[in-house]
């Protein structure tokens, strides 16, 4: 899932909201240790930004890079609420081959319309506007592949589960088929393996709801996101990263998520569809980590779960694979769409 978060360099210098993806969103070996080790070169980035028209009246933003007819994928960020900019790192592998890909905020995020308007906060409302999405981009089951990480991997599968007919291929990333198996693993495994004083001090503050105290994220980032939402020191993490959340609609994400950080407790804390997967018959790709917020062990199950499923599994990566196994994550996602 997302997860909303403190920058800290050092002491606590600054406060900046950013989001995970989980959670919601990939790649083949390798693993990232210091954000100055990545180099996004400055590639020729299309300008074919089209503002698609959804349900309402409501414009949400794309943007399509590269051309291919028989390749085209849409990718979905995290959050609730997130943007697509922690995408960008697969400008560098997606480069030079027949990939047409498209960037996308949802419905409420940074460059779309925005809505504060919690009835647009539905799951049913979020598989409608990748419905229209599709539509005016004119992609369909002989070219159409979508892809979604974290939160976005929870609206891919309900896409699929309605609409998998206009679907050539699917990649669930780093996303549970459960919230409640999601809830369970961050209770009894994630939290454990911290310090038990650290523990005890986090689970304090969430019973007093006390989530804006400082040291709530200061306790957070080196014993939980430095772990298993970007293996990296915080104040070396990718300003792809840190823009795609600090854009973050703090609203729509509390209320579907929840404020907590060890699970969901907003609108989503009940969805579960691990019995629907065996529905899915189009081809899938399930990336996993071994080191992420998801449980991996339930994500290679999906796949076998998953008539035509397969499993990625970033041994070096996190939540945010893309980037701490960025070898892994995106060459995997290549060999997906190429294949067969």
């Amino acid at each position: 899932m997302i997860f909303l978060i403190q920058t800290l360099k050092g002491d606590i210098m600054k406060l900046t909201q950013i989001a995970l993806i989980g959670l919601f969103l990939l790649l083949m070996s390798g693993c990232i240790n210091n954000s100055k080790n990545i180099s996004i070169e400055a590639l020729a980035v299309s300008s074919d930004v089209q503002m698609i028209e959804i349900a309402g009246g409501h414009k949400v933003w794309t943007q399509k890079v590269g051309n291919s007819d028989s390749i085209k994928l849409l990718l979905l960020h995290g959050g609730p609420g997130a943007t697509h900019e922690y995408f960008k790192i697969l400008d560098k592998y997606f480069s030079g081959k027949e990939i047409e890909y498209y960037y996308y905020d949802q419905f409420g995020s940074h460059n779309s319309d925005r809505t504060d308007n919690p009835e647009d906060w539905t799951i049913n409302r979020f598989v409608e506007e990748v419905e229209s999405v599709r539509k005016a981009l004119g992609l369909d089951a002989s070219n159409f592949y979508l892809l979604g990480h974290s939160w976005g991997g929870i609206l891919a599968m309900e896409y699929a589960l309605k609409y998998q007919k206009n679907l050539k291929g699917l990649i669930i990333s780093n996303m549970m088929a459960s919230i409640p198996d999601y809830n369970a693993f961050a209770q009894n495994v994630l939290g454990p393996q911290m310090p038990p004083e650290v523990l005890a001090e986090i689970k304090q503050l969430e019973a007093n709801k006390d989530y804006g105290n400082p040291r709530y994220m200061e306790l957070l980032i080196p014993h939980h996101y430095e772990k298993h939402f970007i293996r990296m020191p915080a104040d070396t993490w990718p300003d792809e990263v840190n823009n795609a959340f600090a854009n973050i609609n703090q609203d729509m994400y509390v209320a579907m998520q929840g404020p907590s950080e060890f699970g969901a407790s907003g609108l989503l804390e009940l969805w579960d569809q691990k019995n629907r997967l065996k529905e899915i018959k189009t081809r899938s790709l399930v990336i996993g980590s071994s080191h992420d917020t998801m449980d991996p062990d339930h994500m290679e199950w999906m796949s076998n779960e998953l008539p035509n499923g397969s499993y990625l599994l970033c041994k070096n990566g996190s939540h945010m694979a893309m980037w701490d196994d960025a070898d892994t994550y995106a060459n995997g996602v290549i060999n997906f769409l190429f294949s067969r």
